[in-house]
């Protein structure tokens, strides 16, 4: 098997107990066309990309588990391996139990990876600008800390997602995310001799991972709209035509 290109957080990577990885869109064989793309809406074979994923960073015969995601901020907390084929409509996973994989599918969203490795305790969140506003990051941490986690001990990476510079969305967008959370209001600009307002969406996450207790916060990867040979990005698609796809992000405890 041919191993698809993975991104790593220093700060998860540290951690032995810990297995995780951030994929794009290559499979590792030169692919430009649909590669690893790992959302089954696509008509590619997600299910063996998937696995291909799972078995790079160690995990082939880890269940995978696998969302709905609707940009909520609802969480699901896994207390037994998931059903064969069960996709719970939220978007962020928490768990205590070993050997189970969380995933999360993004194509400019904000990926979030999270472990308290001394409670053994991990998550996985899938933070659009909607699920941000609502709470997803706050819930996921308040759900890692009724399995036992403390914020202070708990490790975050933020996976690739679209830049602010490349995420504009204009005079009214940037005044109704300021409406429903002022915290918003220093990630929202207008770059140099742009006409339009752009958010900061992964620069909003880290605030609000950074106001929730969590220290350790590292990225991986870079933009997705900027880089679409190496990443699915759903803006990039919509404004010239690449091919659409979800990648997948991974945690588990080993």
């Amino acid at each position: 098997m041919i191993h698809p290109p993975v991104e790593q957080a220093a700060n998860l990577k540290a951690h032995a107990a810990i297995a995780h990885g951030f994929f794009g869109r290559r499979c590792g064989n030169g692919s430009s066309g649909p590669g690893l793309n790992s959302s089954d809406l696509f008509g590619d074979d997600a299910a063996q990309n998937r696995r291909i994923a799972l078995t790079t960073l160690g995990l082939a015969t880890a269940p995978l588990a696998r969302l709905k995601q609707v940009h909520s901020a609802d969480v699901v907390t896994l207390t037994a391996p998931p059903e064969p084929g069960a996709t719970p409509t939220a978007d962020a996973l928490v768990t205590n139990h070993k050997h189970i994989a969380l995933g999360i599918l993004t194509a400019d969203c904000t990926p979030v990876l999270f472990a308290d490795a001394e409670a053994g305790v991990i998550g996985a969140c899938h933070a659009g600008w909607k699920g941000a506003i609502s709470g997803i990051i706050a819930n996921t941490l308040s759900a890692m800390t009724t399995l036992g986690a403390d914020p202070s001990r708990i490790t975050a990476a933020i996976g690739p997602t679209i830049s602010g510079d490349n995420y504009e969305v204009g005079p009214e967008f940037a005044a109704e995310l300021i409406a429903r959370d002022r915290a918003a209001k220093p990630f929202v600009f207008l770059p140099e001799n742009g006409a339009r307002e752009h958010f900061d969406l992964p620069g909003f996450v880290t605030a609000q991972l950074q106001r929730s207790g969590v220290s350790s916060i590292e990225i991986a990867g870079a933009c997705t709209y900027a880089n679409p040979g190496r990443y699915f990005s759903h803006r990039h698609t919509t404004h010239h035509g690449s091919e659409p796809g979800r990648q997948i992000s991974i945690v588990a405890i080993k």
